[in-house]
């Protein structure tokens, strides 16, 4: 994380433990205004406490709530009137529920590592553009969100080809290649959220069991993974001027013991 040294201020979102703890702990120990943010104050005002760092600081954020969002972005302008690294963690407490193939637990799912990540981004991004230091955003991805774990060829061409990926062959394309090549030129956000609502009708139809279309280990939360890869790669498209990257967790930082892999040592 040295190269990111010389950037002053940093917002690590589902930062209250884990990763997104221990990236705020090294984002400050390089000097860097660390923003810790958290759904729920009392954890996220503690572990921001823990760290006992004069440069890091708590704000609320919930990613489901646009208010919280707004309120965030809110906070930035009026503190620090830019921002210049924004890292979006995981909401590894969904991973378990979304085990239990349940509909309400996979569109959670969804939301909070999807939806939520882009809707954080796109408030923040004005602030971003205000870096003087060079803009990064760092989305934390995962294993599982590789297209090689999507049984369905049409799902996997759909999510890999971002090139070719067009308004009217959402239906007729294969779906691997579309969100997986680095050419996002022609993907809108709008293509992402026709997959994710193709996933969550089968879902809900009881369509998952075959395995012949979606992955059957964690189909909610791959699916939600795999789409912030490609929504990783269209933000690099729309934004060349800025260093935008999708990292596997065990990337940033390394491997350590979360909820995620089950406190695994």
């Amino acid at each position: 994380m040295q190269s990111i040294a010389n950037c002053r201020i940093a917002v690590v979102t589902g930062a209250n433990k884990g990763i997104g703890l221990e990236i705020v702990k090294q984002l400050a120990g390089h000097g860097v205004t660390a923003v810790l943010t958290a759904r729920d104050v009392k954890r996220g005002t503690e572990a921001a406490s823990s760290l006992g760092l004069p440069n890091v600081i708590f704000h609320q954020l919930d990613v489901l709530d646009s208010l919280s969002i707004h309120r965030l972005a809110d906070f930035i302008t009026r503190k620090f009137g830019k921002l210049d690294i924004l890292l979006s963690g995981k909401a590894a407490h969904l991973v378990q529920d979304a085990v239990k193939h349940t509909y309400e637990k996979a569109e959670e799912c969804l939301n909070t590592n999807f939806y939520g990540v882009k809707a954080t981004t796109e408030a923040l991004l004005p602030l971003l553009k205000l870096s003087t230091c060079g803009a990064r955003i760092v989305n934390i991805s995962s294993l599982r969100g590789e297209l090689r774990r999507i049984p369905s060829d049409d799902v996997r061409n759909q999510l890999g080809d971002v090139e070719t990926l067009n308004e009217n062959k959402l239906d007729d394309m294969d779906m691997r290649e579309q969100l997986g090549n680095a050419n996002a030129e022609t993907v809108s956000e709008n293509k992402l959220d026709d997959i994710l609502k193709r996933f969550l009708q089968d879902y809900k139809d009881d369509n998952l069991n075959n395995g012949s279309m979606w992955s059957s280990v964690q189909p909610a939360y791959s699916i939600s993974k795999a789409a912030v890869n490609g929504y990783s790669r269209i933000l690099t498209k729309w934004h060349p001027e800025m260093k935008i990257n999708c990292v596997h967790a065990m990337q940033v930082p390394g491997f350590m013991s979360t909820d995620l892999n089950i406190k695994r040592q």
